[in-house]
C-alpha cells in the first residue's frame, strides 16, 4: 500500500474536507479524491462518508485511524535517519511568518530542529502578510506563513491554506460588550480600536467594514493588542488564536458578518526549494495540522 494514501487520508478526517485536505497535502482535490477511492479499492471496505458539507471517517475508516498514523509514523522515521545519514539537515533556511504564526508554528519548528541537528541554520524574519509575500517573490525568504491577503497571489506565488480561526474583539471581562455572543462590524463605530498596524491584513479588514474607526493603538504583535486591552486601551480586532503566554481577564466576542482568518503557506512556484527547506516546510505544514486536530482552529 502506498503510505501517501493514508496521508490523504488522515488529512481528509483532520480537515474534514477534500479541498482542505488537498490544499494541505499539496495536490489537487481531484488528485487525493482518486487517490482515497484506490485506498479504498485496495483495502476492499469503505473509509469515508461523503456529503456536500465535507467527508467524515465511516465506523471501519475510524478502526484504522491508529494504524494509519503508525503507518504514517514509521515511514517519517525511515525519512528522518536517510535524510540524516545524507547530511539534508544541514544547511540555512530563510522563514518569514506575521507575529502570531511565528509564535505559534514557525517558532516550535525552528526550536525542535535546532536542538535537533545544530548543522541546520535558520534565518526567521517577521513582518506584515505582504512584506513577507513581497520577499519571498523577490527570493529572500525560502517559504513564508502569513495571514492570508484578500487579494490573489502575485505572479509566481502559490498559496497553500494551513487553518483558520474566527476574527472578532477582545475586550475586558468587565467591558459590556463581554456578555454578548457576538457582534456586528457597527457596534464598533463608537468604541477606541486596537489593532495590528497599518499594512497588516487585519488593519485592511478593518477598514473595510468599519469606514472611520477610532484606531488608538496599532500594535506589531497580536499579544501587544491584547496587552493593551488588557489595560483598558480599546477593544482589539484579532483573530482567536491561542498563544503560549496569553493574557488573562480577557473576553473573546466573534464578529458575525465577517468570514474567518486564514493562516497559509506562501512560496514561489517557480524553482525547487532546498532540501532543508522543504524538510522545514513539511514540518510547518505538519504542526498546522496538529493545531487543527488539537481544537486551535479549522
Amino acid at each position: 500500500m502506498r503510505v501517501e494514501r493514508a496521508r490523504y487520508f488522515l488529512a481528509a478526517v483532520e480537515t474534514g474536507s477534500l479541498r482542505a485536505a488537498a490544499a494541505r497535502c499539496g495536490v489537487s482535490q481531484p488528485t487525493i479524491g482518486e487517490q482515497l477511492r484506490l485506498l479504498e479499492e485496495e483495502l476492499d471496505v469503505a473509509l469515508l462518508t461523503r456529503s456536500r458539507t465535507g467527508v467524515r471517517p465511516t465506523p471501519a475508516g475510524q478502526a484504522m485511524l491508529d494504524p494509519f498514523r503508525r503507518l504514517v509514523h514509521a515511514e517519517d522515521l525511515v525519512r528522518e535517519a536517510a535524510m540524516e545519514s545524507s547530511g539534508a539537515y544541514r544547511g540555512s533556511v530563510r522563514v518569514g511568518g506575521v507575529s502570531v504564526t511565528a509564535e505559534l508554528i514557525v517558532a516550535p519548528v525552528v526550536g525542535r530542529l535546532r536542538g535537533e541537528h545544530p548543522g541546520l541554520r535558520f534565518t526567521v524574519r517577521e513582518g506584515a502578510s505582504a512584506d513577507i509575500e513581497a520577499a519571498v517573490q523577490a527570493g529572500e525568504l525560502d517559504f513564508g506563513v502569513i495571514t492570508t491577503p484578500a487579494e490573489p497571489a502575485g505572479d509566481g506565488l502559490q498559496r497553500i491554506p494551513l487553518v483558520t480561526a474566527p476574527l472578532g474583539v477582545y475586550v475586558r471581562a468587565d467591558h459590556p460588550l463581554a456578555g454578548r455572543g457576538h457582534v456586528h462590524w457597527r457596534d464598533l463605530e463608537h468604541w477606541p480600536i486596537v489593532t495590528m498596524r497599518r499594512g497588516t491584513v487585519l488593519w485592511d479588514v478593518l477598514h473595510r467594514h468599519v469606514p472611520e474607526p477610532d484606531v488608538v493603538v496599532e500594535a506589531m504583535s497580536a499579544r501587544t493588542v491584547k496587552v493593551m486591552v488588557g489595560q483598558g486601551a480599546g477593544l482589539g480586532v484579532l483573530a482567536r488564536f491561542e498563544t503560549s503566554e496569553d493574557v488573562t481577564g480577557l473576553a473573546f466576542v466573534p464578529l458575525r458578518d465577517v468570514q474567518p482568518v486564514e493562516l497559509c503557506l506562501t512560496q514561489r512556484r517557480d524553482g525547487q526549494p532546498s532540501r532543508p527547506a522543504r524538510i522545514v516546510r513539511r514540518l510547518v505544514r505538519e504542526l498546522a495540522g496538529e493545531l487543527v486536530h488539537h481544537g486551535h482552529g479549522r
